[in-house]
């Protein structure tokens, strides 16, 4: 199994970017090469961490965020933090991850916009990178959160969880560094994307892309942004992070209020997606959106390794995979795909009438599934060959 690309030369401790969250720490990383033959000369990485490593730094655990989430896994919203934790009640002495035992890690993605380097950051001559910023994948992501663990001393993570695009660094993890991952937690998610996840993204990035204050990615410094593309792009994603029954049972035909849809007036559903594009736009920058939306797209951790059956199927940990059972963007045929892989267990089904959304809605089940999952790795506790 090829191991992944080396990620920079050199790291260095820095303070995060000073809009950051207060609670967040970072690294500098120097000389990052990504998987397409470009380099990054430096990227700064922030993180949040809970509890305390273990002296053998055997207790540490990645939790992975999706597409427009960031490390801000627990705790409440405040400076240079717009939104409360999105897996609440999960982390914390006693809880589901019990930091008076784990050491949780929780690390802002590369091309992100929430404190680590991505095309809102400043390049080397001073101005920002927007269309500049080189292509990454997710496997550019997994080697710079490799590098955030090298210089956390971990060798390996005992566990290593995410939903969605953080389900997709988390198979990426089992897949390119399985001496590292000694058990993950793959949730409603898939090891390589799909031709309709592929199309539903570009109608998002293309949303995005036609608004004039996009500026082909270099709006950055005009002092607009292009807010009205990403509430579309917003409007489009959030569709599909819903199931149909949802949507009909919650919403169905009626107005919105006291607007009549026959005199130019919203439907509920309507409303409730303008809603939610807006909250996006208060809090996330549509080059980022742009960008890890691309890198989505080309996910595949058979990509250079073999056949999805020699890739998973060698991984010596433990790999468990949750799915939710009305999800349609990630339906739950690509979990029962990586099990099939792996040739052991089966899919952790979670019942939502929510959709893909279910995985970060259904905190009960999700807790129940982490709960098994670190029970099942500490009984396991599988050598782990570090590499060299």
């Amino acid at each position: 199994m090829t191991a992944i690309h080396t990620t920079s030369s050199a790291t260095q401790w820095c303070a995060p970017p000073q809009d950051a969250n207060p609670d967040a720490r970072a690294i500098r990383l120097t000389d990052v090469h990504l998987e397409n033959g470009e380099r990054l000369p430096e990227v700064v990485v922030t993180f949040q961490t809970w509890g305390r490593l273990s002296p053998d730094a055997d207790n540490a655990v990645l939790i992975e965020h999706a597409l427009t989430g960031d490390s801000h896994v627990e705790g409440e919203a405040g400076p240079g933090q717009p939104t409360a934790g999105w897996w609440p009640d999960l982390i914390g002495p006693g809880r589901t991850l019990d930091t008076d035992e784990l050491y949780v890690v929780a690390i802002n993605v590369l091309g992100g916009c929430r404190g680590t380097t991505g095309p809102g950051s400043t390049a080397p001559d001073g101005k920002a990178w927007g269309s500049r910023f080189p292509r990454t994948t997710i496997r550019d992501q997994v080697a710079v959160e490799a590098a955030v663990a090298d210089a956390l001393g971990i060798d390996a993570w005992f566990l290593v969880l995410g939903g969605s695009m953080g389900g997709m660094r988390t198979i990426e993890w089992a897949a390119g560094l399985p001496q590292r991952t000694r058990a993950a937690l793959v949730i409603a998610s898939a090891a390589q994307a799909t031709g309709d996840q592929i199309a539903w993204g570009q109608a998002q990035t293309l949303a995005i892309a036609s608004d004039p204050a996009y500026a082909g990615g270099d709006y950055y410094d005009t002092g607009v942004i292009p807010e009205h593309g990403l509430g579309i792009a917003r409007r489009i994603a959030h569709a599909t992070y819903r199931s149909a029954d949802e949507f009909n049972t919650r919403f169905g035909i009626q107005p919105q209020e006291s607007e009549d849809p026959l005199d130019g007036g919203r439907f509920a559903v309507e409303s409730y997606l303008d809603h939610q594009a807006g909250k996006l736009v208060a809090r996330f920058d549509a080059g980022s959106y742009v960008h890890l939306t691309a890198a989505m797209a080309t996910h595949d951790v058979t990509r250079g390794r073999g056949s999805l059956t020699e890739v998973l199927g060698s991984y010596p940990g433990l790999l468990r995979v949750a799915a939710v059972d009305s999800d349609r963007l990630f339906p739950v045929e690509l979990s029962e795909q990586i099990v099939a892989a792996h040739g052991r267990g089966h899919v952790r089904l979670l019942r939502s009438q929510h959709g893909h959304d279910g995985f970060l809605i259904e905190t009960e089940q999700i807790a129940a599934v982490v709960s098994e999952t670190v029970a099942d790795a500490r009984r396991r506790r599988l050598p782990v060959r570090v590499a060299g």
